[in-house]
């Protein structure tokens, strides 16, 4: 990497915070920018101890962000709904004209009950400093935030936050870890008993889907470094989003989550129904073969179209237009492949990213149909409290946003990994072929972590 050319870079961002002591602000957000030299952005972010560390990498492979520090930080817990975030994004937005400053964070699957420590039921952070890659082009970025300080003290935070920034260092090599011990929330003969309850006709006829998943907790050997993780299952599935958020050194959310929940370009917008699921074949002629039958499946195929049809309704009251396609295709993975429908949608004007995610999240996907009863299921019986697990993370700015349902996911404590996943549960759905589903999703991430 080139060291020095960095250190030259983040020294030409102190002497713009200098000189922006003798010229008064002309915005309460302010954000300086230069380019700068390409860097590997999360052995970058692993080597530094400055909190919160944020990753993002998009699927289509453009975009990828490192952040470190906040400059503002909105945290919320329980009982702050989305009318009232979007109050709040509102009037913060108005206070810069810049598009390019962004707000990165995410939201909770269930935003009416408790959510993990640090992370809130919602929590979006503007970075003190940014590393960004669009396309081959890198960026260096430091933002201010005058609203709530005296100009000279924020500009002296910021400079004290660069002059803390530390060279990369290679990611250690991945070791296989031993397991100590393996939890299962709910465990078999539980889940059985929770399907038989979704698939019984009364119950069924009211609440067609609901997606049960399973928190899995390893009590493992060793302390585990969460971005060598995420930078080895980014190997594993360059068609997924790659993300984390580390809000202190105790716990990492990590997250290789193979879609989208909205991307937003001023009024366009772009979502999908991502439902069913096979596994990947040993060779081209067995895979195809599975896909096919995943084609050709009517359970699965049920279960997209439910996803799909939601959307579009719910969209639909935002929307000047809103279209999907009408045949699935495939969408594959390292170790299975889904059901996948693009929908497309021109927003109507004054719509903003919080009607958005109060319309979008949490989809069929993740929660069920109809959502409120679905997720009334979840909450009463599902056993364990899933925090950001299938809650939507990404950003959002002035004139775009981006949001990733986050599925496949791991959140890192000491001495422990917790896993998630889950499957939709229909009429006909067996609740042995739905445990193995789980196992399926979680096959890339453990044979990451654990010695077999």
């Amino acid at each position: 990497m080139p060291a020095h050319a960095l250190s030259e870079d983040l020294k030409s961002l102190i002497d713009k915070l200098i000189q922006l002591k003798q010229v008064p602000p002309t915005e309460p957000i302010v954000q300086l920018s230069l380019t700068t030299v390409s860097i590997p952005l999360i052995s970058w972010l692993a080597s530094q101890n400055q909190y919160p560390r944020i990753y993002w990498h998009g699927r289509d492979k453009v975009e990828e962000v490192a952040a470190i520090g906040a400059c503002k930080d909105f945290k919320f817990e329980t009982g702050v709904d989305d009318d009232t975030l979007a109050e709040i994004y509102q009037q913060q937005r108005a206070l810069t004209t810049n598009p390019e400053i962004r707000y990165y964070g995410g939201v909770a699957f269930d935003r009416s009950i408790e959510s993990w420590p640090e992370f809130g039921n919602s929590r979006f952070v503007l970075p003190r400093i940014e590393f960004r890659r669009s396309a081959n082009q890198f960026s260096l970025r430091v933002n201010l935030n005058f609203a709530d300080r005296h100009p000279e003290a924020e500009i002296d935070l910021a400079i004290a936050a660069i002059e803390a920034v530390l060279p990369a260092r290679p990611l250690a090599p991945p070791n296989k870890l031993a397991l100590l011990s393996r939890t299962d929330i709910p465990d078999f003969p539980r889940w059985k008993t929770l399907i038989e309850q979704v698939v019984e006709p009364k119950f069924n006829q009211e609440t067609p889907k609901v997606v049960l998943s399973r928190h899995t907790e390893l009590e493992v050997n060793a302390q585990v470094d969460p971005w060598m993780v995420l930078a080895c299952w980014q190997g594993r599935n360059p068609n997924s989003f790659q993300f984390g958020f580390q809000f202190s050194p105790e716990r990492t959310y990590i997250s290789c989550s193979p879609e989208r929940l909205f991307r937003r370009r001023q009024q366009e917008l772009f979502t999908e129904a991502l439902a069913g699921t096979t596994v990947r074949g040993l060779n081209q002629e067995e895979d195809t073969a599975l896909a096919n039958a995943l084609l050709e499946d009517n359970k699965n195929s049920i279960e997209n179209q439910l996803v799909r049809r939601h959307i579009v309704s719910m969209l639909s009251p935002l929307s000047q237009h809103v279209g999907a396609e009408e045949t699935a295709t495939i969408f594959k993975l390292n170790h299975i492949q889904h059901l996948h429908r693009a929908i497309r949608a021109e927003l109507k004007q004054d719509v903003n990213d919080f009607q958005l995610l109060q319309a979008l999240h949490p989809t069929p996907a993740v929660g069920g149909l109809p959502r409120e009863s679905a997720m009334r299921f979840i909450r009463e019986r599902e056993g364990y409290m899933r925090g950001w697990y299938a809650g939507a993370c990404g950003y959002f700015n002035k004139y775009e946003s981006e949001f990733s349902v986050a599925i496949r996911s791991a959140l890192i404590e000491p001495g422990k990994i917790n896993l998630f996943a889950g499957a939709g549960i229909i009429a006909g759905s067996d609740p042995e072929a739905e445990w193995q589903e789980l196992e399926n999703k979680l096959a890339t991430i453990m044979s990451i972590l654990i010695e077999l």
